[in-house]
């Protein structure tokens, strides 16, 4: 909500009547950084639910948090200068990656119990615990 209702102020700053592509530099800037995060959201939310079904809820939800966190400083860091946004365009692309290896890990643990009888599913869930903080390092 607070990106599209940048992009509509911006919108009315620019004196025109509907939403287009052409207009001052400010609006541009703010409708591509909220085009970039709405095609980036679906890919989150995918990876941030298997993470959390496949993995553990708890560190999957704080990067979640962190995520969103994070896209909120890409989108502001994007309407000042464009190498602004850039630490959380990096950012967020290290949270993603956290939620992708839980996923994995996940798939894998499942795999170990089919075939093996093995569950190394405390073991994951102590790792991603412990790894989850470090994602407030920048």
């Amino acid at each position: 909500a607070f990106f599209a209702s940048k992009v509509e102020h911006e919108s009315k700053n620019c004196n025109s009547k509907g939403f287009q592509r052409s207009g001052s530099s400010a609006f541009d800037r703010v409708y591509t950084a909220n085009q970039n995060c709405g095609h980036t959201y679906p890919t989150f939310l995918a990876m941030l639910w298997c993470a959390g079904l496949l993995c553990s809820q708890a560190p999957a939800a704080f990067a979640g948090l962190m995520y969103l966190f994070v896209r909120q400083k890409y989108f502001v860091g994007y309407l000042g200068e464009r190498t602004q946004s850039t630490p959380g365009y990096l950012f967020g692309k290290r949270i993603i990656l956290f939620l992708f290896l839980m996923s994995v890990a996940g798939i894998l643990n499942y795999y170990l119990i089919f075939f093996f009888g093995s569950d190394f599913e405390m073991h994951i869930k102590t790792i991603t615990s412990a790894i989850s903080p470090l994602l407030l390092i920048p």
